[in-house]
């Protein structure tokens, strides 16, 4: 059954991450990803290991677990874009492809050619996305950037972390790389609504996306209370900045997430822990007066959970409507019933003769559902393949090619 994006084909020549990913999702929605690759080590990323896959012998292969989880669904073309005849290669690619995505610095495709005004001149219909740090234009525009110097450059550690003044308090980073994984999503976003203008009017678009500005946007609810109010957010913790109670509490024998989104929510956790006198208490019956009073209320709470443990809180605050989860690490995640109906564990077949694992995508459609074709390529794996159907070179043309490591 043809996917969303079966007619679309993406000439990728970004690496490591926010590219990637976006390209991962147009894969997934069922795009002919043509993953452009350096002769002799290719993307950074699959070297960044341990770990990495093992054979069917149990040996270690070179294909990283990194470079695993963000490349299912590519065909692997090596091509040295730094040589004149690489750079004639591309531009040949580029006419026969919809959409273009790269991450390389502010105008580091124009030396090479490569630029879009330089393809439209021959793809008039190309949708042509550039993933940089800052973007096309700005002060900053040429300096480099980390997804770790972002979350701070642009708001997020200042309030994430434990309180200053607490135990562990300061600033904190997201344990991934989640600028880069936002702005692969407002990539995919962005060329999918391309291609929706470009087959309502025929003419195709530039994308200038920054990283810095994905995480600026990242910042949601947090941003307006700081336009609304004038008062810069600070850090909670695990606690939130317009719910109360919504944070992490420690139990007899662990810890837990307590979610009240509402005020019916809390009467009904009061009635659970056997305090229903606070649901009735002016200060803590409405969320206003639970955020005000946030200080004098969750010490009372804290002592609380204290007098039970994990597992009879989540039964009895569940069958009460109650919000709240435990906190797994990823073994007990891929344990849970609900993680193993949805089937978000799945195993590609894998060149190296082994199931390659990878995490399933979110997006489940009723008409034309994800699949799962390909697994992350071996380096070059289908250049001979690509370079010969697409633009009909013969096998001595290619092995020229190979023998002056252009392919």
């Amino acid at each position: 059954m043809p996917r969303p994006l079966s007619h679309i084909r993406v000439l990728d020549l970004s690496r490591v991450l926010a590219g990637p990913w976006a390209s991962q999702n147009l894969a997934d929605l069922g795009a002919e990803v043509l993953k452009i690759e350096r002769p002799g080590s290719g993307d950074d990323t699959r070297s960044w290991g341990p770990p990495f896959l093992k054979d069917k012998d149990g040996g270690e292969t070179r294909e990283s677990a990194y470079f695993l989880s963000v490349n299912r669904g590519k065909k692997s073309v090596t091509l040295d874009i730094a040589k004149p005849e690489g750079q004639r290669i591309a531009r040949e690619l580029a006419a026969k492809c919809d959409v273009l995505l790269e991450n390389y610095k502010v105008g580091g495709l124009a030396k090479y050619g490569l630029a879009y005004e330089d393809l439209r001149r021959i793809n008039p219909h190309i949708v042509y996305c550039s993933i940089t740090g800052f973007g096309q234009s700005g002060p900053s525009a040429h300096r480099p950037g980390y997804d770790f110097i972002f979350q701070g450059m642009g708001g997020l550690m200042s309030i994430t972390g434990e309180r200053d003044g607490e135990p562990g308090g300061g600033p904190q980073k997201v344990g991934i790389a989640v600028t880069d994984v936002l702005a692969g999503m407002y990539a995919s976003l962005a060329v999918t609504a391309a291609i929706a203008h470009r087959e309502r009017t025929g003419v195709g678009q530039y994308i200038d996306l920054a990283l810095f500005d994905a995480i600026v946007a990242f910042g949601a609810n947090q941003i307006l209370n700081y336009f609304t109010s004038g008062k810069i957010p600070g850090r909670y913790g695990n606690a939130h900045a317009n719910v109360v109670p919504y944070e992490v509490f420690a139990t007899a024998d662990g810890h837990l997430i307590l979610a009240v989104g509402n005020d019916g929510q809390f009467a009904s956790f009061c009635k659970v822990a056997g305090l229903p006198e606070l649901a009735a208490d002016s200060r803590y019956a409405t969320m206003p007066g639970r955020i005000t009073n946030r200080a004098e209320l969750i010490p009372l709470l804290r002592e609380i959970f204290r007098q039970r443990p994990s597992g009879r809180w989540l039964t009895e605050l569940e069958a009460s409507n109650v919000p709240c989860g435990p906190i797994n690490d990823y073994k007990e995640v891929f344990e849970d019933p609900q993680v193993r109906h949805r089937g978000l564990k799945i195993e590609i077949p894998h060149p190296a003769g082994v199931p390659c694992p990878s995490v399933a995508s979110p997006m489940r459609f009723s008409g034309t559902p994800v699949e799962y074709e390909l697994p992350p390529p071996f380096l070059g794996q289908h250049t001979r393949e690509v370079l010969g159907d697409l633009l009909g070179m013969r096998h001595e043309e290619l092995d020229r090619l190979a023998a002056m490591k252009i392919i």
